[in-house]
């Protein structure tokens, strides 16, 4: 039997789904940007991210129209294919 770490996708809380969901959907958002599409608090968002990031599904970059802030995007390169199917298991 493998061993599961908690690093998965269907592991997370369900904010960090919809974060994830938001991100699949409109792309590459500010966290400005996630906050008003998903109407969560940027804290809640703030979080989200950083679970998302932790499980390498999330890309951080820099946004160049306001330096200040990071553009986020989804990063399927970590994932083998199931990223998608384990946020719509919930």
């Amino acid at each position: 039997m493998p061993e599961t770490d908690g690093d998965d996708l269907s592991d997370l809380p369900p904010s960090a789904k919809l974060v994830f969901k938001v991100l699949e959907y409109d792309g590459p958002l500010t966290q400005k940007g996630i906050v008003e599409e998903s109407m969560l608090s940027a804290r809640t968002v703030r979080y989200a991210l950083e679970r998302l990031e932790g499980v390498g599904v999330v890309e951080e970059d820099v946004y160049f129209a306001d330096a200040r802030q990071n553009l986020y995007e989804i990063d399927l390169t970590d994932c083998d294919g199931d990223c998608e199917t384990a946020a719509s298991a919930d």
